[in-house]
């Protein structure tokens, strides 16, 4: 399969006339001002295409039903509550056509994998399938319908709180304790749906699972991705604090060996110094602001972050929005209110939808484990062409489109998207767009016919 480009970002640099030639789903070669040949797919900017490093599949089905303010202040908690709710209404069919829709819409909006935080496991009740993976073997059919990148991250749920309050209600769906949910990842193991599929561990919180069980996680999962919720909520950080002696950041960073391998889900109440520790341990900072201000989590402490370079990475969570340009867009765009000024997550000086854009392509792909994040020989084919011609970017140079993508370009300038070299978005459209709507509609009937 072969690529031409009028445009390519190949690195830091904006390139005229690129070819990319791609084999079993890497990139094999990339020749620069060169002209295209007949079997050329062409294309008119190319990018690497972004990692969506965290995502609730399920929660897809919830949007626009928790937007309704009850008696009393409404809450993270309270959305919660209301999220377990629904969720035990969900059979394994219905989860399969959602995680297909999401993944779809996911690929049409310029992602090409997806870290899939995978936390319900069982049935209603919390009895488990005959098969303990059944619900993540669901996951793995809708990322082959869809052929997006997966790094697949089963959760590690056993406790409702950093008390180990035992586990009630819908989270009875996630309960697991270590030595059966190290059986479940091995059940995972040999079924993931491509060859760049990528398993890895999600201990969910320090509320959720305690020191001894991971310590224990960690000492039987040695390799691959490590994700975590971290210091998500105020309320949150109080009771690990008050439980654990430390902030969850704090605690985390003394406690594990939090280095490349690992995510650090919502980071998002740091203080300068645990900030600036995270920075510096390699780790990813997973960052969800469209989830995050829908939430009312609170405002990422980004530009202590950038100036100590640290990484990150961006994700759709709750699904709520499926917006690639708007979630980066609303990173910056806290960080403005916050700090009222202008241009700030870009380290020095420069471009900062650039900044945004080569970060979180980065980062992302560190976090799910894909060798991917630039248009490079050995790459993973993880790419995303847009179009220039658009009345919001039409007038603006090369070093100028970044900027237009993340902060003036509404959705749909997405003209194609390869995930491993999997040509999955032409034209604006999955190629299984029809099909896998029609299986959602289907499942979404059934399941309001339930409630």
């Amino acid at each position: 399969m072969q690529i031409h480009a009028k445009t390519a970002l190949l690195g830091s640099d904006w390139v005229h006339d690129v070819r990319v030639e791609i084999d079993h789903g890497h990139i094999s070669q990339v020749q620069y001002q060169v002209s295209a040949l007949p079997d050329d797919t062409r294309v008119d900017v190319l990018l690497p295409a972004l990692a969506n490093l965290h995502s609730h599949a399920f929660q897809r089905a919830m949007a626009g039903m928790t937007e309704t303010r009850m008696a009393g202040r409404e809450s993270f908690w309270t959305w919660r509550n209301l999220m377990y709710r629904f969720l035990d209404r969900l059979t394994p069919d219905q989860i399969e056509a959602i995680a297909a829709l999401v993944f779809m819409e996911m690929q049409e909006a310029g992602y090409a994998s997806v870290g899939e935080f995978h936390y319900v496991h069982h049935q209603p009740g919390g009895a488990a399938y005959d098969q303990l993976s059944e619900l993540s073997q669901r996951i793995f059919s809708a990322a082959h319908q869809t052929g997006i990148g997966l790094t697949h991250l089963p959760v590690l749920y056993t406790y409702g709180g950093v008390a180990q309050d035992p586990l009630s209600g819908g989270q009875l769906r996630f309960s697991n304790d270590v030595y059966r949910f190290l059986k479940l990842v091995d059940d995972c193991r040999n079924k993931l749906p491509h060859t760049d599929s990528i398993l890895g561990v999600a201990p969910h919180s320090l509320r959720a699972t305690s020191p001894k069980d991971l310590r224990e996680l960690l000492q039987n999962t040695p390799k691959g991705p490590v994700h975590i919720h971290i210091a998500e909520q105020v309320q949150e950080v109080a009771d690990v604090h008050s439980a654990l002696g430390q902030r969850p950041v704090a605690w985390l960073l003394d406690n594990a060996d939090v280095n490349a391998r690992w995510c650090l889900i919502h980071a998002t109440h740091m203080t300068d110094a645990e900030t600036r520790t995270l920075a510096q341990s390699g780790a990813v900072a997973g960052l969800c602001p469209i989830t995050e201000a829908n939430l009312g989590d609170g405002i990422f402490n980004g530009a202590t972050y950038v100036a100590e370079n640290g990484r990150f990475g961006v994700g759709s969570d709750s699904n709520i929005r499926i917006s690639l340009p708007e979630e980066l867009r609303t990173l910056e765009y806290s960080q403005r209110l916050r700090d009222h000024q202008r241009a700030v997550l870009v380290p020095g000086e420069g471009s900062v939808g650039h900044a945004l854009y080569t970060g979180a392509a980065r980062g992302g792909a560190q976090a799910l484990g894909r060798d991917a994040g630039e248009i490079a020989e050995g790459k993973l084919a993880d790419l995303m062409a847009i179009d220039r011609t658009h009345p919001t970017l039409c007038a603006l140079a090369d070093n100028q489109l970044l900027d237009g993508l993340c902060f003036a370009a509404p959705d749909g300038l997405v003209t194609d998207l390869w995930s491993a070299g999997r040509h999955m978005v032409k034209q604006g459209r999955h190629v299984a767009r029809d099909q896998i709507i029609s299986a959602y509609r289907s499942a979404i009937a059934g399941l309001l016919a339930s409630v």
